[in-house]
């Protein structure tokens, strides 16, 4: 029998918009998003941490994160 000990998640993820807005609109909007992806990840339950944001001259924002999957257990991935 085969049992998961720990499972874990690691993703770059890129928070960008499609409009021609201008930068620091951009980024003003950008930050919003990722803060409430902070929040609902909180409000899951789900562990994470955050292993760097990066802000585009765009104004865009790309962000790795180090995530917990499905409930599972993540042993010392995220320290």
């Amino acid at each position: 029998m085969r049992r998961i000990k720990s499972a874990c998640l690691q993703q770059t993820l890129h928070f960008s918009l499609k409009d021609a807005l201008s930068p620091e609109e951009t980024s003003r909007i950008v930050r919003a998003e990722f803060e409430q992806y902070k929040l609902d990840l909180n409000r899951k339950r789900v562990q994470y941490r955050i292993v760097e944001e990066v802000f585009q001259p765009d104004g865009s924002l790309i962000v790795r994160v180090k995530k917990q999957y499905n409930a599972h257990d993540c042993g010392d991935y995220l320290n």
